[in-house]
């Protein structure tokens, strides 16, 4: 097995494409978009991509529900490194005001939409992150304050604050980043984050890379 041979699981999400030409950009052996999660061990890590709807996003991942929490599941505990980005870690909680439907359910919590009295969403455009200083695989090498690029109305509120890794502000302060074990989320998408976006890619493949070893 390739030590980066990426899956993108395509749940109907948007901007597949250039997620992988970054993820292969920044050193992934290949980055393949899959549709059935069926085989998913020949491959070193997983991506949920960010772009759609929660309804939507989890009526397509039904019939592959089971065996995605499985392979998330094994990725809390050292196994198939996970990350979701935007809607694909709101998609790890339980419930989202954006839908009716439940959540893969791996973090306790929920999904709020943003303080739309305070501020105009969908929220596009740069906000910095402010790390909350506990050890993150995800971040190496990125200082706090750096600047990162979110397109999003809806924000996730874990009820272990042990997993937020970073946090930014629009309106009101939210997860950026969460992480356990090898599974990872942004809120932000990091394949339209220039640098920082690069660096924090190159980590997550850095992990698959050790972890397929």
């Amino acid at each position: 097995m390739p030590p980066n041979n990426i899956a993108i699981f395509d749940y109907g999400a948007g901007n597949l494409f250039s997620l992988r030409s970054a993820l292969e950009r920044n050193g992934a052996h290949k980055a393949t978009i899959i549709r059935h999660i069926e085989g998913i061990k020949k491959f070193s890590g997983l991506v949920l991509p960010g772009v759609g709807n929660f309804d939507p996003a989890m009526r397509t991942l039904g019939p592959h529900k089971e065996l995605l929490t499985q392979a998330i599941y094994d990725a809390s505990d050292r196994g198939l490194p996970m990350l979701g980005i935007c809607l694909g870690m709101e998609m790890l909680f339980e419930k989202s005001e954006e839908g009716i439907l439940d959540g893969l359910k791996i973090f306790e919590g929920e999904v709020l939409l943003l303080a739309r009295t305070r501020v105009k969403i969908p929220h596009i455009g740069w906000n910095n992150l402010c790390l909350t200083g506990r050890h993150s695989n995800l971040l190496l090498g990125v200082k706090d304050g750096s600047w990162v690029y979110f397109v999003h109305s809806y924000y996730v509120k874990p009820k272990d604050r042990g997993l937020i890794a970073a946090n930014s502000r629009y309106g009101t302060r939210f997860p950026a980043v969460v992480e356990r074990g090898n599974l990872y989320g942004t809120q932000f998408h990091p394949e339209k984050s220039g640098s920082v976006g690069a660096v924090i890619l190159r980590n997550f493949l850095k992990v698959c890379a050790q972890t397929c070893m």
